[in-house]
Parts: structure tokens; C-alpha cells; sequence
């Protein structure tokens, strides 16, 4: 359906309008139209067509009681690997990385953003065989690093940041490159973040930073007070070998004066990088994340990690609200890589929904220490909705009972 047919179609009536798809009854979490309550979503031609409530059942096709259950903007995990290409011999990404439908859509995401992985010389291929094959949205920070993440010889060669030819790269895929990633430097030289945000300021868009070792002559401290931009966002925040607390157990001052500064913290989890000894401290302080994301990948998914929801789960048992969960896993991130057509369920906006449900029972959750901490509530996804397409039903709410079909077997045979 082209889009000025769309239109005319919104801009109708409800009772001249005949909905694809209605959700009847959820609890609707929408945090850039502050809409927290009962309301039923309705599609149309993949698109938001009406958040309302009691939209009558008649004017839709299909209708799906998901009463039981939370209504949110398709999620949107900014720090995922998804690309595993090859540079100089070496493989880029590493063997970690992990194809994005297969993982993404179980737990609600429907955008992503892959963090590095690639760089300007092995993008292109990035581009041509994983993105545009896949259902997920993808994006893509685009490596200082010539070659991504391919191997640590790679990430360690300075020669190979180079700024304006890394912006140029950026520019030219504006449609899909959202930012710039410097990761995993172990040196004293300041080089890898200097020349990212000289390629970010370049092509206007943000850094995000892995900052890599502490080492002496780099601290953390001139990182966030001195080279990052406003709008930058700093991932890892809560690894457990930042200074990220003093000797008595306080969130140290500069991350404060950071925030205040305009730099945004990401959870970016991982399979180091998120220890419940500096998170529940930071909590508890008032210091939680702009954006809560995975860092998703073979190593993080089998180990404490493990997904989205088990990540906005250990916020909720960490003590932070289920619609500010939802914030900073849908319309925050979005926001931060400056694309504000996602995140939300506004009328017109990509049908990109997440159905989930709020387990309550007792659950543990482990970190990157291999400590657990127990916990009362639990995400799950009982539905994925990628502009308007069902692309998981963990319990086939969408379908119809079997019984009801009546006997069509045997089939004609199609491939």
C-alpha cells in the first residue's frame, strides 16, 4: 500500500476503518506518548494505525486478546554483534558474533545496533550480506579501526584509524551507519578516541566507547570530562574494573559531573562488563543508565548475560520501574542513536511491537563474576511484531485452533 493511500486510511474514521490486526486489552507502556494503561493497538499495512481504548473488535480482521499481558514498542539493543566478515586473513567480529534474526525477535527486539564489529574497509560487506538480508533492523556503528574487530593485532594499529576517510565511509551509508565506535585499546595513547570523535564530529553523528584497558596516562576520568562530546555514549558502564566507585562505596564524582556534562551511560553487558557488585551500589545512588542493551554474542548469550529481557529483568530486581525499563530499552536508545522513528507506537510509526509478559516467582540472575542474585519478577516475550508481521509467537496467541480448520489434508506439494 503506497503512502498516500495509508494516510487517507488514518486519517479516516474508526468506524470506516477495517484494522489487519488489533490487540485487544493489553497494557500499553509507550514512553514518548506517556501512555501507561489499558489500550488496544491496531495495524494497519504494517503501520501504527490507532492506540486507543476499546477499539471495537468488528473493524478488525484478526483480533488477538493479549489481556494477559505488556504492550511496548519493539525494543531496541543498541550494543550487538551481528557481523562476522573477513580482514587480512583474520576473522572480523570474531566467531562470537551471531545472526540477527535468530535471536533477536524471541525477546522482543526489532532494532539493533551492531557496535564495531565492522570498519570502513570490511563494511561494505557487512552491508551487502547480513543487513540487508534481515528481517531485524539493523544499524550499525561503524569501527575507527580500518578493519572492526578483527583480532587484537587489528584493534592495537593505530595507523589504521583514520578519521576523515572513517566519516567518509559514515556519510556515505547515513541510511544505516548511526555512530562511530572506538573498542578494546589497550595502549596509553589517546589516538582511537581522539580520531572517532574527530570522525564523529565530522559526519555528525555519536561515539560510542569501549574504553578498553585503564592504563596509566589514559584515565577515565579526562575520557568523560575532557574528550567526550555531549551525546556520546560511554558502554560498559558498570565493568567491574572501572573506577566506577570509591573506597567507601560511592559513585565516584566525575561520572556524576559526566552526566551533567551531557555523556550517556549504556549497560552494554556482555561477558564482562556488568558486575552486581558496582550495579546494585549504582542503583541504589541514583546512578542507573540512559540505556540498557545486551552487548550480544556467543560468548554473553550462553553465559550470564543471556538476553534482552534477561538483562531489563535484572533492573527490575535491581529496583527501577517496569515503564522506565521499557524507556530505556525502547525510546531512550533511539533517541541516543537519533533515530526517533522507532521506539514507540505513535499513529504512522513501523509496527514494531513487543508483547511481554511479567513473570512473578523466585528467579536468579547471575553477572559477569558468576554471582547470582535473586530476584522476584521475569520477562518473557510472548510476541514479536516487525511492521506488522508476526515474526515470534512463543505460545501462537496469533493462530486458531488447529480444530477449527477442518480437514484440507492432504496438501498440494510446494517449496
Amino acid at each position: 500500500m503506497n503512502k498516500v493511500l495509508l494516510c487517507l486510511l488514518l486519517s479516516l474514521p474508526a468506524s470506516a476503518q477495517s484494522y489487519d490486526l488489533l490487540l485487544k486489552g493489553g497494557h500499553v507502556i509507550d514512553a514518548k506518548n506517556n501512555i501507561n494503561g489499558r489500550m488496544d493497538v491496531a495495524v494497519t499495512a504494517g503501520k501504527i494505525a490507532a492506540v486507543a481504548a476499546n477499539i471495537p473488535a468488528n473493524q478488525a480482521k484478526k483480533v488477538v486478546d493479549v489481556s494477559r499481558f505488556y504492550v511496548t514498542p519493539g525494543l531496541v539493543d543498541i550494543h550487538v554483534h551481528v557481523f562476522s566478515g573477513t580482514a587480512n586473513g583474520e576473522l572480523a567480529g570474531g566467531m562470537a558474533s551471531l545472526i540477527p534474526d535468530h535471536h533477536l525477535f524471541q525477546t522482543g527486539v526489532t532494532t539493533a545496533v551492531d557496535a564495531g564489529s565492522s570498519g570502513r574497509n570490511n563494511f561494505p560487506e557487512f552491508r551487502d550480506r547480513i543487513i540487508k538480508h534481515s528481517r531485524a533492523r539493523i544499524y550499525a556503528l561503524l569501527n575507527i579501526g580500518a578493519n572492526g574487530m578483527a583480532g587484537p593485532a587489528n584493534e592495537q594499529d593505530q595507523s589504521s584509524m583514520e578519521a576523515k576517510a572513517t566519516a567518509a565511509v559514515a556519510i556515505a551509508n547515513k541510511d544505516i551507519v548511526v555512530g562511530i565506535k572506538t573498542a578494546h585499546f589497550a595502549g596509553p595513547e589517546w589516538t582511537p578516541v581522539d580520531r572517532a570523535i574527530e570522525a564523529g564530529t565530522i559526519a555528525n553523528i555519536p561515539v560510542m566507547v569501549d574504553f578498553g584497558l585503564i592504563v596509566p596516562g589514559r584515565p577515565i576520568d579526562k575520557l568523560f570530562l575532557e574528550k567526550m562530546r555531549p551525546g556520546d555514549i560511554y558502554t560498559h558502564m558498570y565493568r567491574p574494573f572501572d573506577p566506577f566507585l570509591d573506597d567507601k562505596g560511592t559513585v565516584q564524582s566525575f561520572y556524576k559531573a559526566a552526566r551533567k556534562r551531557g555523556i550517556l551511560f549504556d549497560v552494554g553487558h556482555g561477558a564482562g562488563s556488568l558486575a552486581f557488585q558496582w550495579a546494585v551500589p549504582g542503583m541504589k545512588q541514583g546512578f542507573g543508565p540512559d540505556s540498557i542493551s545486551t552487548d550480544l554474542h556467543n560468548g554473553s548469550l550462553t553465559g550470564g548475560m543471556k538476553s534482552m529481557l534477561t538483562v531489563m529483568s535484572k533492573f527490575l530486581n535491581m529496583g527501577m520501574g517496569l515503564d522506565e525499563v521499557i524507556r530505556k530499552s525502547t525510546w531512550n536508545p533511539a533517541n541516543e542513536i537519533h533515530r526517533e522513528q522507532h521506539g514507540h507506537l505513535s499513529v504512522g510509526a513501523d509496527a514494531d511491537i513487543a508483547v511481554l509478559r511479567l513473570d512473578q516467582g523466585k528467579f536468579g540472575f547471575t553477572d559477569v563474576e558468576n554471582d547470582r542474585m535473586d530476584g522476584t519478577q521475569k520477562l518473557e516475550c510472548e510476541l514479536t511484531l516487525r511492521a506488522g508481521r508476526t515474526v515470534w509467537d512463543l505460545n501462537g496467541i496469533t493462530s486458531e485452533d488447529w480444530r477449527k480448520r477442518g480437514r484440507t489434508l492432504p496438501r498440494k506439494q510446494s517449496y
